[in-house]
C-alpha cells in the first residue's frame, strides 16, 4: 500500500486564544486536550460507522486508529 505524504500547515494563536491559554493553570490546559483528543476521536469514529455500517467495532477502532496515525497503523 502506498503512503501518502501529509502536509499540515500550522496555524497561528491569536492574542485573545493566548491569553486565554496563559490564563489557564497546567491541569487545565491538559484536561483541555484530552477532552478535544477525546472529542476527535468520536468524530472519526462516527464517520467510519457512517461510511461502514457493517464493519465489527474491533475494524472500526483499527480504522480509527489508522486515520488518527495519518496511514501508518
Amino acid at each position: 500500500m502506498e503512503k501518502r505524504q501529509v502536509h499540515i500547515e500550522p496555524e497561528v494563536v491569536s492574542w485573545e486564544m493566548a491569553a486565554v491559554l496563559r490564563a489557564m493553570t497546567p491541569a487545565e490546559r491538559i484536561e483541555s486536550l484530552r477532552a478535544m483528543w477525546r472529542f476527535s476521536q468520536t468524530l472519526i469514529r462516527a464517520g467510519v460507522r457512517m461510511q461502514h455500517p457493517d464493519w465489527d467495532e474491533s475494524r472500526v477502532t483499527h480504522e480509527v486508529a489508522r486515520r488518527v496515525a495519518h496511514g501508518s497503523a
